[in-house]
This record gives C-alpha cells, structure tokens and sequence, in this order.
C-alpha cells in the first residue's frame, strides 16, 4: 500500500527544485535551447525487464548519445517494484533522483501532486503530440498539465481458446457479461473445460466498474463513488461469475493457477493483458499453435460499453534536474516513432504512437490483437494521487464478497469508509 506523503513535504520538495541534484551538469534554461548546443549528463533510470527488454532501451541509450555527442546518459536499471519508493525517496530529499525516470501510469497523478515531475507543455519533449493516440496520451495528464511522454501502453482484454470455443459449437467470443456467464457454462457442459478463471485482483475488477458505469471516486464531484448503485451492480456480475462461470479460485496464488489452468487448455476464457501473451504460449493449448489464441474487447456490461483500464509507461522528467534541456530532448528522442517501432519489434510491448504501428510491428500477433481493443475500449484510471492506495482496501472487501464473508452491498460500503480515509474532503456518494 502506497504511503501518503504530506502537504508539508509537497512544499519542501518544490522549495528544493531549484537546487536539488538530478543529473549534473548542463544547466536549464526557461527557452529551449537549440539541441546541438546543449551539452552534459543526465541520469535515466529504467524500469524495463533487465533481462529481457533492457537490451533494447540501452541500444537506443547508444543511439541517442550517437546523434547528440554532448549529452552523455547514465543508463541505470531499476526493478519495476522498487522504483516507486527510490525515486520518492531522492525527490524528497533532493539527493540522487534521476533526470528521466520510466514511470507507471498510475503513479503520474501522485508524482504530479508531490511537484516532483516537470511539466512538459510546450517543451521539446512533447514533440507531435497528434501522432499520440489519445488513450495513452491521457494517462499523462493531471490537472489540465501533462507530465509525461507516453512510452509504451496495454489494457485488458479477453483472451480465449479458438478451439474451445468452436467445440462448445460457440462461434464468437462474447460481447456481453451475460453472453460471457453463458458462453462460459457451455463450455463446462460441452467440453469439460472451465468457461473462466476469475481473477480476484482489484485492477482486474476494473473493467466490471467500468462497463457498468461505475468508478472508484468521482473528482471533479469530490465523491466516493464505490457504494453507489452502478458498483453494486458490477460486483454483483462479479459474485455471479465466481459463483457460476469460473474455476475454482485458489485466492492465495490465483494468477499462477489462472495462468497455467488457461495455457494448457483447462479454461477457456480469460480477462488478461498482453504481458501474459508471451507465457501463454509456452502452454500445451497454443505451443506450437499461436493461431488458437484469440483477441477481444473486454465485455459490456449494463450501460452497455465495453470498457477497461489503461497500463503501460510515460517518461517524466524530475522537477529538480539541473539538466531539464537535455532531459526534454532525451524523452522526445526515446519516443519517438522510430524509437517505438525499435521497442515493439525488440520487447513485444504495444507503441503509443498511431504512426508507430507499421506492417512489421503489426506482424506480432500479440500487438495486432491488442491494437483494436486499445482503441475501442481502453481509458485512463481516474486521475487521483492517492489511486494506487485505494486498490488495497478494494481488494480486500472484493475478496470478502467473492468467498461469501460480506454481502456485495456490505463490502462496497467498508471499501467506500477505507476509500474516505485516504481520500480527504470526499464524501461518499
């Protein structure tokens, strides 16, 4: 769960941008400089894979240093579950925050509030914003500011078994929650395979909220809106695919067991993002035969669109850097057309970029499933700073609901009190 920072440290961190070491030297400047005269080193600090993505975003690392010999780049690798806190930590203090970090979408609001990431308007990292498409492109803004570049982006859709399917004599994937509950049960009865596997993580719960109508809180109204009747009846869905449509949950290691139940062909549906395709694979149901994964659109539910939420990663650049200049020309650099359709083709990651998905990049069946369901359904989470804690109390209660401890109304009402805590001046709508 993430920690709350104070407003006290707000301030102290905007107090210490002016002369907190981000990079080193090279200066800043309030008029973007001309890029062959701007000179120096800025530290970057990585988030991908080490092993298996790293290789190409220190390719590019090479590429960029190549065209602008006056910028020298301090590539450092850091592990995707510790670079919150790390960069938090030296933003803070203003000692040993990088000048360019790879960050979540879901942190950009908390990062934005804290006044540790720059905005990017107008600056020469933001370079044909049009090109952008608009989903990703959103997770980067905060406040009618953006501040970030949008890098690479995913969403959750329905992955499922080709064969399955047509042995149930199921000739579409289903569009609907209730075409997915059927859909589900004719699969058991006519295969002998589980319909689904319910994952029980909150994030996962998201796109039940969201095609219903519901969300985790409303901003601009300051309301918790969790309790309300749209999630009520979300969750409820939810409850009745646990109940009716899944395989047996293992709560205490659900997402191994989903994971394997589905790739070797004992489910036959899944709500699941493109970072599981590669695993997927590596499974007796489409080892050897990829065409029997399929891609679609999470389902609609009651108000009747199919919607889900938004991942992937925005280069920020620190607030504090003493080297902003070359900062802006790094991020413009690492995403760019060419820099994206070098990341897909090396990672398998989805570009944000429309003019990024060219023939080759489009060859990868994982990025040509997802690039139709990004554009029909994906959308940004709700620009809150506190979002991410609000997923633990969530999951929680949803958890609760789902073994039969709390009624669907009775855990969306404990969730909504949590949600209260974390979320001064809201009440609950």
């Amino acid at each position: 769960m993430r920690r709350r920072v104070s407003i006290a440290a707000a301030v102290t961190v905007l107090a210490l941008a002016a002369s907190a070491c981000g990079g080193s030297d090279g200066g800043s400047s309030s008029k973007p400089k001309d890029p062959k005269d701007i000179s120096g080193t800025i530290t970057y600090w990585d988030t991908s894979d080490a092993a298996t993505e790293a290789p190409t975003y220190k390719a590019l690392v090479k590429q960029f240093e190549a065209k602008y010999p006056k910028i020298k780049v301090n590539y450092q690798n850091v592990p995707f579950t510790d670079v919150e806190q790390k960069f938090k930590s030296a933003a803070k203090s203003g000692k040993g925050a990088p000048d360019v970090v790879r960050t979540d979408v879901g942190l950009m609001a908390e990062y934005a509030e804290l006044g540790y990431i720059a905005p990017l308007d107008g600056t020469p990292a933001l370079k044909d914003t049009a090109d952008f498409n608009s989903v990703p492109l959103n997770t980067a803004k905060y406040k009618g500011k953006t501040y970030g570049v949008p890098s690479v982006t995913d969403t959750l859709g329905l992955l499922y078994n080709k064969k399955l399917l047509k042995k149930a004599g199921i000739a579409e994937p289903p569009v609907t929650w209730d075409e997915f509950i059927a859909d589900a049960k004719t699969v058991k009865r006519k295969t002998g395979a589980y319909g689904t596997y319910l994952n029980p993580d909150s994030y996962f719960l998201l796109p039940l909220l969201y095609s219903n109508g519901a969300d985790l809180a409303d901003p601009s109204a300051k309301k918790v809106t969790i309790s309300d009747a749209a999630a009520v009846k979300a969750l409820t869905v939810a409850k009745k695919i646990n109940d009716e449509a899944s395989m047996k949950v293992d709560f205490a290691n659900a997402y191994q067991n989903m994971q394997t139940a589905f790739k070797d062909g004992k489910v036959a549906m899944l709500i699941q993002g493109p970072w599981s395709v590669g695993d997927d694979l590596t499974g007796t149901a489409f080892k050897g035969d990829e065409g029997n994964l399929g891609f679609a659109p999470v389902p609609a539910g009651a108000g009747g669109k199919a919607q889900a939420p938004t991942g992937g990663h925005n280069l920020t650049v620190y607030q504090g850097s003493r080297n902003l200049d070359a900062g802006y020309l790094f991020a413009q650099f690492m995403t760019s057309t060419q820099s994206q359709i070098a990341i897909a083709k090396g990672t398998g990651t989805l570009p944000t970029r429309t003019s990024a998905y060219t023939a080759e990049v489009t060859a990868e069946p994982k990025i040509a499933g997802f690039k139709p369901i990004l554009e029909q359904t994906a959308r940004a989470r709700v620009a809150l700073p506190q979002v991410g804690s609000l997923f633990t109390p969530l999951a929680q209660n949803y958890v609760k609901i789902l073994q039969g401890d709390e009624s669907v109304k009775g855990g969306l009402d404990a969730t909504a009190k949590e949600f209260q805590k974390l979320l001064p001046g809201y009440s609950i709508g």
